[in-house]
């Protein structure tokens, strides 16, 4: 068996059903799935029956612990040479596994990641959400496009690892948000080979509404200062822009009632990411869509950040102890 693909999965019976039936369509059948119920109070058990004539599928059961913790436990239950691990909101391609097959034949990586792509059959918010995610007005294209501001990170949304690499490193760590960076920091830092496989790219839905999406963001500010904490060197000038931008909204937002002239910028900005998501998306609605999440996602990313600093530098809380209700429960 060559990949092994472990799918975390918490309260998304629906999504994990939609993520077996692409993996039934794979052009390239050497896989086992196994799909790990991380404590959920809806599980997926009945979804994953419903394929297990169709695909080499298992399922777990464990207590909530954390996608990390979760993929560890699949990880034990694994045989292949490779670990995939994916998001259960993830469609794949059916010439998924090929291309990942046919990029490691060619580079040899000891770990790497993909891409990710909206749907034609998203609704017109998740298209939005996935544009602020991965636009380079937004995220400047870290996350996996072409453009780059930062080095490549791997995340666990379309992640693979050698098997013997993912023992080496013991696997995912105890955090229950930037566990993934983490992980790929981790890669670098013990002189793996990681590579991005533009041709191995998912269908990922990502956040349904906004409080969802705000929340996801919110979260990834708190990680990136909590990955600071456990390694100093990854933070970077980039990570700092999303902060700065709201700092800025704030400014000029209370600036705006001495002068309205100051809501400019945030007006040119708006109108840059929605004619530039509503010309990809060939739909206006989404660009206007777009230029909200745009907004969300900066300002959420960025209030996290500042949460973070304060909690962990300022006060000097744990890594658990200052965020039991947001995402460590």
């Amino acid at each position: 068996m060559l990949f092994s693909l472990i799918i975390p999965v918490y309260n998304r019976p629906d999504e994990v059903a939609e993520l077996l039936e692409s993996l039934t369509l794979q052009t390239v059948k050497d896989f086992e799935v196994i799909i790990v119920e991380d404590g959920s109070a809806v599980t997926c058990e009945e979804a994953v029956r419903m394929y297990a004539d169709r695909l080499p599928v298992a399922y777990y059961r464990i207590p909530n612990g954390g996608p990390g913790q979760a993929r560890n436990y699949g990880a034990t239950k694994a045989s292949g040479a490779y670990l995939i691990v994916l998001d259960s909101d993830c469609i794949l391609p059916p010439g998924y596994v090929q291309a990942v097959s046919k990029e490691l034949n060619e580079v040899n990586a000891d770990a790497f990641g993909g891409p990710d792509k909206a749907s034609a059959h998203f609704t017109s918010l998740q298209k939005a959400i996935n544009y602020s995610m991965t636009s380079f007005f937004t995220t400047g294209g870290i996350r996996g496009g072409k453009k780059e501001l930062d080095r490549f990170y791997p995340r666990s949304f379309n992640m693979g690892v050698r098997r013997k690499v993912y023992d080496d490193l013991g696997g995912f760590s105890k955090m229950r948000f930037g566990e993934d960076i983490d992980f790929s920091i981790r890669l670098y830092g013990a002189g793996y080979k990681v590579c991005l496989f533009p041709p191995a790219w998912v269908y990922h839905k990502r956040r349904t509404d906004w409080k969802k999406f705000y929340r996801q963001v919110y979260n990834s500010g708190i990680a990136r200062v909590n990955l600071y904490k456990k390694h100093p060197h990854s933070l970077k000038a980039v990570h700092l822009l999303p902060t700065i931008f709201t700092l800025g909204v704030l400014c000029l937002l209370c600036g705006s009632f001495f002068c309205i002239w100051n809501l400019v910028p945030l007006v040119l900005y708006a109108v840059l990411v929605c004619m530039d998501a509503a010309f990809r998306n060939k739909n206006l609605w989404i660009g206007i869509l777009a230029a909200i999440a745009s907004f969300i996602q900066l300002t959420g990313y960025g209030c996290g950040f500042i949460s973070g600093v304060w909690n962990r530098m300022i006060l000097g809380k744990g890594e658990f102890s200052a965020f039991e209700k947001t995402f460590y429960k």
